[in-house]
């Protein structure tokens, strides 16, 4: 979340929700599901350590949900879906994953950045050329 603010900020576009804005308490809320969500799975975890990865995957995925209201992107719901999947198949479905799950869950986090900020980028500009 960091970096993300600090490269919003060197694109020139805004790093955040405006001041009062009625979601700021949703993000604020939101944030925490993921550190909260980890505890989970550090516990599954310790009980079985091939299973950290996959459950951290589902927690980040499920935390990416409340991003489509926050940021009205249907993208997050996508991204949200596929980490889920990704995290659950590795549990359940195929448990030669769950070793590299992680890998595969950075590759599908840095993929989907693509697509999403070409999103941010054509409604933002989209924007300031209808406000000039």
């Amino acid at each position: 979340m960091p970096l993300s603010t600090l490269v919003l900020k060197l694109m020139g576009g805004p790093a955040a929700l405006p001041q009062g804005h009625p979601s700021i308490s949703l993000a604020i809320q939101s944030a925490f599901t993921v550190p909260l969500g980890l505890l989970v799975a550090i516990a599954l975890g310790s009980l079985e350590p091939s299973l950290f990865l996959p459950a951290a995957l589902i927690i980040v995925g499920a935390h990416y949900l409340t991003f489509i209201s926050l940021y009205g992107m249907w993208l997050y719901g996508a991204l949200a879906g596929v980490l889920v999947a990704v995290g659950t198949a590795a549990i359940f479905v195929m448990p030669d994953l769950r070793d590299t799950s992680g890998w595969v869950g950075s590759a599908i986090l840095l993929l989907a950045a693509i697509p999403l900020y070409l999103t941010y980028r054509a409604e933002f500009q989209g924007h300031h050329s209808s406000v000039a």
